[in-house]
């Protein structure tokens, strides 16, 4: 007799849909699962047992072959529990065939037959559907995550009996429309409001978050690079509801939990942080920090602290906005498309060009800390901020205008929005943002004036700007004309786009 039980499992940001092939044979009680198993999976087999035997359910006295096909793919993960568990009870006669058609089941079971939450709901959804499934069952813990996915009948359930008396027909489960109360609470988070003066590091983190470009903060200690870093958070926009499922994909591929990321991710890892942490990867190619900020900011304060190698790790990334960790019988991509905020001292001391401080480093050391960010990372950073100290004689009196309607937070939120929107209508692609585009689509989407092109030329000559320079100035550009809401850029733009260039010494 051959029982079959379908479920699915996560490779990396994709899902694979996994059948449970069972075959029971006279002989020798035995109970053996093939097919490429790895640890987790084969203690399925203590756990499936025990939560069959405590739910009062007979387990088979025949010898057991379970096969878990493609068999050339590894599995791993506890969310196999289910899909094995009801094949043991097709073949033991107590479930039949065709209660199980079109559906599919994902789920770690306790020892008692209750069901545990599990990693990557979110990704066997969509294997369901693409499959043509009618139904997906998983623990109800996960059942919110799992609606994300539309055009799937998603039941949660809490124990295995429960299951059984489902599809028996004899009690039909009820799910609530919500069964995780939300975690994330309002923290009150520094907005700009609160930080006094810094007018230029704060229209440069505006353009930044508008166009996605990367940026970085350079300057002593105490003048408030980190503080402005952090309030940037105040100033994304909502996620759409597709951004909605690929940040909680991430987070669910993590973490078996059944929360709903829905506000965008803020990163900020250590300078300490391992490689693998930090882009991914180690014995379950897990995504790293680059995938977890995807969509929002990965926040790198102290950038030369970072190990160089770390460092270098992050130029893909930053170019392709995806990252591909490879192991032998597998590929995983992940998204890595986020906005990077880094800052930095401007030398060991951390006061050059301090006027209230006299910097203690000699030149090799000055030039020696600023070589620890290679050339090839710093032409991926499309606006650089000299930020400079606040006179502690105005940190009580240069207090923002909260009430303007200019300064308001909700006023610059919205500006950013509208930028964002006008990005998306006009390359009619919801993912594309200034900061991505190619020379070919900057010369396709972004024409200049005679005039504008003439002003361009004749700054990229007299200050001897790259290729790639000279196109990040017009992508900067841009985003400045999308925040004032212009369909053209003008020659401001690009005089306040080379205000943000770096600058060579």
């Amino acid at each position: 007799m051959i029982a079959k039980t379908l479920s699915a499992l996560p490779y990396g940001f994709e899902s694979s849909l996994i059948e449970v092939e069972g075959d029971k044979n006279q002989g020798l009680p035995a109970f053996n699962i093939v097919g490429m198993a790895k640890k987790t999976i084969s203690e399925a087999r203590e756990r499936v047992k025990s939560a069959l035997r405590a739910s009062g359910f007979s387990f088979p006295t025949e010898k057991i072959t379970l096969n878990l096909a493609p068999a050339d793919l590894e599995k791993e993960g506890t969310s196999l529990d289910l899909p094995i568990a009801i094949n043991l009870l097709i073949l033991s006669g107590q479930l039949r065939q065709e209660d199980v058609e079109n559906a599919a089941f994902a789920g770690e079971l306790s020892l008692d037959g209750s069901l545990k939450p599990i990693r990557g709901a979110v990704n066997i959804a969509e294997a369901a559907k693409k499959a043509g499934l009618k139904s997906l069952f998983i623990p109800v813990a996960n059942l919110d995550q799992a609606r994300l996915i539309s055009g799937l009948e998603i039941v949660g359930i809490d124990s295995l009996p429960q299951l059984f008396l489902h599809l028996k027909g004899e009690k039909t489960i009820q799910n609530p429309k919500s069964v995780v109360k939300n975690t994330e609470t309002d923290v009150e988070t520094l907005k700009f409001t609160d930080i006094k003066g810094q007018p230029l590091a704060k229209r440069a983190l505006e353009i930044a978050l508008a166009g996605h470009h990367n940026i970085l903060l350079s300057g002593p200690p105490g003048t408030g690079k980190t503080a402005l870093s952090k309030a940037a958070l105040s100033l994304l926009p909502d996620l759409t509801r597709q951004e909605l499922i690929s940040v909680t994909k991430l987070y669910s591929l993590t973490e078996a939990t059944g929360h709903i990321s829905k506000k965008r991710p803020f990163r900020a890892p250590h300078h300490t942080s391992s490689l693998i942490s930090l882009i991914g990867g180690g014995a379950s190619a897990k995504p790293g920090e680059i995938s977890l900020a995807h969509l929002g900011v990965l926040f790198l304060d102290e950038l030369p602290e970072f190990k160089r190698d770390h460092l270098e790790a992050l130029r893909q990334p930053l170019e392709d906005k995806t990252i591909s960790i490879s192991r032998a019988n597998y590929k995983y991509t992940y998204p890595a498309d986020f906005t990077l905020i880094a800052t930095m001292n401007p030398c060991p001391c951390g006061y050059l060009g301090d006027l209230a401080h006299p910097c203690s480093c000699t030149e090799f050391q000055i030039k020696n800390y600023q070589r620890r960010i290679s050339g090839p990372l710093l032409d991926r950073i499309d606006l650089f901020v000299e930020v400079s100290r606040v006179r502690t004689s105005e940190l009580i009196t240069a207090v923002n205008p909260v009430n303007s309607p200019d300064q308001s937070l909700d006023v610059v939120k919205n500006t950013i929005k509208g930028a964002i929107s006008s990005q998306h209508s006009r390359y009619h692609n919801d993912t594309l943002y200034n900061a991505s585009l190619s020379s070919a689509m900057i010369v396709k989407h972004i024409p200049l004036a005679p005039q504008v092109k003439r002003f361009l030329d004749q700054a990229a000559t007299a200050l001897d700007l790259s290729a790639r320079s000279y196109f990040k100035i017009i992508k900067v550009a841009r985003t400045i004309a999308d925040l004032d809401n212009t369909s053209e850029v003008s020659k401001d733009h690009i005089k306040e786009a080379l205000s943000f260039r770096r600058k060579t010494t």
